[in-house]
């Protein structure tokens, strides 16, 4: 691998990419695609590496994408609007960014010959019930129907995951700070269960994609699930509760993978691998299987999150 990209580059999962990256291999080139200017000086000031190069632009911004690509091997599709209440209240910001960005990165690593191309989706695209989770279905289905726009060498694919910890997204940060200041946590519903993707994970999951995965696929890590009264149980224990009721566009279990993918999905040992086209090689997993939070085998207990805390 000689030179990656990464869109949203100063975000999350962006930033502890690229150190991984730095870390972890000899890449020459590692270029940073993202809006804010001000994020890009930090991070460039932190890490302070020769091999790094910054990009201000947008994902909306097909030829600034496609200049930024130039001579670029590899590409991780990051950059989208998460935040679900925020998508709601702006619809049109959340498609045009999310959408019409996946649109833009998929006709740009075309054009100008990127190898392989892996974007981030969540389990909110999963039976979507709110606009960020639709947009990202969007972005999935468009992601592995590019084969057909003449890719020819360019191949695409899909790493879908849940929340991550270590994530500006993760509810961690906000429940550690009230409980700093004795304010009462703020849970939506007490049933809720949500996947725990550690952030090292995440990562190595899309290495994984970018290194071995073929055209059209979706990787989905084998991650467990916790309990938000666990949750908040690990954090402050002697804290009251607020029980504010379910946001808008929220769920109180999450999906990963529906009946309707199982009879194209396959147990690959530490992830599932779907591909629409057809099943791939491996163990096929049971006809009507469902990976969901509430029926995940694997759940971390109160003390299991407190030492990941």
């Amino acid at each position: 691998m000689q030179s990656i990209l990464i869109t949203g580059g100063t975000g999350s999962f962006g930033k502890a990419f690229v150190k991984f990256l730095l870390e972890n291999t000899e890449i020459p080139r590692i270029a940073i695609y993202s809006r804010g200017e001000h994020a890009q000086e930090d991070m460039e000031r932190d890490l302070h590496d020769s091999r790094l190069r910054f990009f201000i632009g947008d994902v909306r911004d097909q030829p600034r994408l496609e200049m930024a690509m130039r001579g670029v091997d590899y590409v991780v599709h990051a950059a989208a609007l998460k935040i679900v209440p925020i998508a709601e209240y702006n619809p049109t910001e959340c498609t045009t960014t999310n959408v019409g960005g996946a649109e833009n990165v998929v006709r740009a690593a075309i054009n100008v010959g990127v190898k392989r191309v892996v974007t981030l989706s969540t389990d909110k695209a999963v039976n979507p019930i709110n606009l960020y989770g639709a947009s990202k279905l969007a972005a999935e289905k468009i992601f592995l129907a590019a084969g057909a726009l003449g890719a020819g060498k360019t191949t695409f694919s899909v790493v879908r995951y849940g929340n991550v910890h270590g994530s500006r997204g993760s509810v961690v940060p906000l429940f550690q700070k009230l409980a700093e200041k004795g304010i009462k946590l703020p849970i939506t519903h007490k049933d809720m269960t949500r996947f725990w993707l550690p952030m090292n994970l995440a990562m190595a999951m899309v290495a994984n994609a970018l290194r071995l995965s073929s055209h059209g696929c979706v990787w989905v890590p084998k991650v467990p699930s916790i309990r938000i009264m666990d949750l908040a149980q690990a954090i402050a224990p002697d804290q009251e509760r607020d029980f504010i009721g379910i946001r808008p566009g929220e769920k109180v279990h999450e999906t990963l993978i529906t009946a309707d993918e199982s009879r194209y999905t396959v147990d690959a040992d530490l992830f599932y691998l779907l591909d629409p086209r057809g099943m791939p090689a491996g163990k096929p997993v049971p006809e009507g299987f469902e990976y969901t939070s509430n029926s995940n085998p694997h759940f971390l207990t109160t003390d299991g999150i407190r030492k990941i805390l």
